[in-house]
């Protein structure tokens, strides 16, 4: 990110257009919202711009340093270069932030595509890269927000002080989820404005009379890594969480899908590295739920799926705290998609079965024999360090040489990658990868393009 997004108070600050043409009517159209103090310099100005005194002030010559006396935001808008640089000069030397129209690199600031609900307002930044892709956001997102969600905010903003009388946290949260989602809207469109203040006293009296919320723990599966193959379910407890405890292998990106607010705290465990001790996770829930927290256990793929998950629910039945687990897409059906593969074939294989290469003994054994059966098929988690003895306990019980194998790193994310191997090449191919990986017996990738041979890893 190389903007940051701010929201700045224009309030009374001084805002200086250079320019009286179309490129500076442009910014006006959207300053005009704000309650700034706007000054156009220009030596032609046109009649839509003149319209607008004495809102605006007009100066109908080009920017002077004495025009930009106190001012806050500048903006070269002249369309000419040379102009406009002279104005950014100008502007920097007045302690002002410049926006020079159309030129990224010599701007302080950009400004966003605005979807406007006052007071609410949702501002979309690209930065500077496409300008189009945010006008479209923009407008998908003008369908979607209704008329009304502005006086929803503005009564709901002089009701703030009322619900101060409820205690910070979930049962505050849930009083303003309840008022945005359902009697806020319902009591506009029967009756506008005043059935709102009216919905706002009942349901604040309702809440009043509530005990506090007792706290509960989601096992929400994170899946394998892209935020758009979890489930409607796992995004929107994610939402709420007031904690979230999470795997290594759980993604920035969805973790940023978490409220700014939660508590985030990271219980990684890496195979031969550093790792949170199973018991700490277990108090670490016990704690924040004890204390009335809704707490969000996100595990990577599906959270019953080598995941501890009977381990933790044992511990939070012995200290009395309720749970759920939310399912999610593993890391094995992630994979086989990536490789344009069926985990399931009639005619190949009736079975299919997901093992750990690890235990908490080492590396993990397993009937042998059945997965060196010709056409089975197995996802291999965590089997990278133990390539070379799966390939050996499958080698001794029968398995093919030339038996098909796919590895799938970081599987559904943007660095995925996938190498096709066979059972006499895996641990070879196995130690090219880095990120997680699942391997996949029995298949090969259909998408040979996007796979790494064994020739050209040694190349």
């Amino acid at each position: 990110m190389q903007h940051f997004p701010i929201f700045l108070d224009l309030a009374r600050a001084h805002v200086v257009i250079g320019g009286g043409g179309e490129i500076a009517l442009a910014k006006l159209r959207l300053l005009l919202k704000t309650q700034a103090t706007i000054t156009v310099c220009a030596a032609h100005i046109e009649p839509e711009i003149k319209a607008l005194a004495p809102r605006v002030t007009l100066v109908n010559r080009p920017v002077l340093a004495c025009d930009l006396g106190g001012a806050r935001l500048v903006y070269a808008a002249t369309g000419d270069a040379g102009e406009d640089a002279r104005i950014a000069r100008l502007g920097h030397d007045a302690g002002a932030l410049v926006n020079v129209v159309d030129n990224l690199d010599a701007s302080d600031f950009i400004t966003p595509a605005i979807v406007d609900r006052d007071p609410v307002v949702v501002a979309i930044g690209t930065e500077g890269a496409a300008p189009v892709l945010a006008r479209k956001i923009k407008a998908q997102l003008e369908d979607t927000l209704p008329a009304s969600l502005g006086s929803l905010a503005r009564i709901g903003k002089a009701f703030r002080k009322m619900a101060d009388a409820l205690p910070q946290g979930a049962r505050r949260r849930a009083f303003w989820a309840a008022y945005y989602n359902e009697a806020g809207p319902r009591a506009y469109a029967q009756g506008g404005a005043h059935s709102v203040s009216q919905a706002l006293d009942k349901l604040l009296a309702q809440h009043l009379v509530q005990s506090a919320p007792k706290g509960h723990v989601d096992f929400v599966s994170a899946g394998p890594g892209d935020p758009e193959l979890m489930t409607l379910k796992a995004r929107k407890l994610l939402d709420r969480a007031d904690v979230v405890i999470h795997d290594r292998l759980v993604t920035p990106e969805i973790l940023e899908l978490a409220r700014r607010e939660a508590l985030i705290i990271s219980v990684g465990k890496q195979g031969f590295g550093p790792s949170t001790p199973q018991p700490d996770i277990h108090d670490l829930m016990i704690e924040h739920a004890g204390q009335g927290a809704h707490v969000v256990r996100l595990k990577g793929g599906d959270a019953s799926v080598f995941g501890r998950l009977d381990e933790e629910t044992e511990a939070l039945d012995g200290a009395g705290i309720p749970w759920q687990v939310v399912p999610g897409v593993t890391s094995a059906s992630s994979a086989a998609a990536s490789i344009g593969q069926s985990l399931t074939s009639r005619g190949r294989n009736r079975s299919l079965r997901l093992v750990t290469a690890h235990d908490m003994k080492g590396y993990a054994d397993q009937d042998w024999a059945g997965l060196a059966a010709p056409g089975a098929v197995t996802a291999i988690y965590m089997g990278k360090r133990a390539a070379r003895f799966v390939q050996g306990r499958l080698l001794m019980h029968g398995a093919a040489p030339d038996t098909p194998v796919a590895l799938v790193e970081n599987a559904s994310r943007p660095d995925q990658q996938i190498v096709s191997a066979t059972l006499a090449s895996l641990p070879q191919m196995a130690a090219q990868l880095e990120g997680p990986a699942v391997i996949l017996l029995g298949l090969a990738p259909r998408q040979a393009h996007q796979t790494l041979s064994l020739q050209e890893v040694a190349q």
